[in-house]
């Protein structure tokens, strides 16, 4: 199965056995691009993945694992056409099934689809239909593609775009309105994530991450600027358990930057191990020191850094190496299941048991 772990050589060999096991497969009729998890508790082993097509109608489908059989299966009636192919697709953060069950994507402008009558086992009556479309250029029916966003768990009804006409736009996503929308770089802002309810941090061609806080819009904070000049930060991911810590990808790298945003400028650890490209990151949603790295080497790595602040002769190695069929392109931690992680390669969907 690929999977290597620097384990403990005295843990029982056939409970590591049955855990090596645990990969589940799905492949798509179509190379996946974005992916991400169900958050709510009553959808357990529940995904989207979306379409990488060129051309303008693009797919988006939402599978589940069922656990009786071990297949990942797709609803018909929950797949749906998409214009152009989403870069990030995201369920809400609504772990106690307080809201409405809602799924966003980004492409051309924000879209937020509702899903229902997925409540029971019956086929029959679910759906998934457009809630809102949210374009942030009022003036122009021409818009500058989003490049990423994210939802934010502490206030749900707050989603925060990236987007290549180098703004970051604050959606209030139940008036539909912006909130705000700001000039976050000199170029192209390729992500953005929350780091709380007024807080969130991007990245940008322009090689820097900065943070901004939405009770002060006048400024922001830049944390890092990449060493060389043209280097632009593709990806970011902030640590949910420890707000201190985010983690940047340098396009074409195969290095993951960690930073500590109380020391500006410094990395605080770069994890050097992938063989080439380094495509996504996520942070484990339940332990602060566990990150998870995944590239053009077909690897998916999940590290350690709870030695973070030592120097380690040589540089860290992963506690964990998987390796896929091809390259990773994309994945994503569970954060109401945190035992699974998500990757998605060439046309294939896997949950891997971590």
């Amino acid at each position: 199965m690929g999977v290597s772990r620097n384990s403990d050589p005295n843990q029982d060999g056939s409970d590591e056995q049955q855990k090596r096991s645990e990969i589940y497969t799905y492949d798509a009729p179509w190379h996946i691009y974005s992916m991400n998890w169900s958050v709510r508790r009553d959808k357990k082993y529940r995904l989207a993945i979306a379409s990488l097509l060129e051309q303008y109608p693009n797919r988006v489908e939402i599978v589940q694992l069922d656990d009786s059989n071990g297949e990942i299966r797709s609803d018909p009636n929950l797949s749906f056409e998409h214009p152009y192919p989403p870069t990030k697709i995201i369920f809400i953060p609504d772990k106690e099934c307080q809201k409405p069950d809602l799924l966003a994507t980004s492409s051309d402008f924000l879209r937020v689809w509702r899903i229902s009558g997925d409540e029971d086992d019956s086929d029959s009556s679910s759906s998934v239909e457009l809630k809102s479309l949210l374009n942030g250029n009022k003036n122009s029916e021409f818009c500058g593609p989003i490049t990423s966003f994210d939802w934010n768990e502490a206030e749900p009804k707050r989603i925060g775009t990236s987007s290549i006409d180098t703004t970051c736009t604050i959606w209030d996503i139940e008036r539909e309105a912006v909130d705000t929308q700001l000039i976050a770089h000199d170029k192209e802002v390729y992500d953005i994530a929350w780091g709380g309810v007024g807080v969130f941090a991007s990245v940008s061609a322009d090689g820097s991450v900065r943070v901004f806080d939405l009770r002060d819009k006048e400024h922001s904070t830049i944390i890092y600027e990449s060493s060389e000049p043209d280097t632009p930060l593709v990806r970011l991911g902030w640590n949910k358990q420890d707000p201190r810590y985010m983690a940047t990808i340098i396009m074409d790298s195969a290095k993951v930057v960690v930073l500590d945003i109380r020391f500006p400028t410094l990395p605080v650890v770069e994890l050097q191990r992938h063989q080439s490209s380094v495509n996504a990151i996520a942070w484990a949603p339940h332990s602060s020191c566990h990150i998870c790295t995944a590239g053009d080497d077909s690897q998916a790595l999940i590290w350690d850094l709870s030695s973070m602040g030592q120097p380690v002769e040589g540089g860290l190695d992963p506690i964990l190496a998987y390796t896929a069929g091809a390259e990773i392109e994309q994945l994503q931690w569970s954060s109401s299941q945190p035992d699974w992680v998500a990757i998605a390669f060439s046309t294939k969907l896997q949950i891997l048991r971590v």
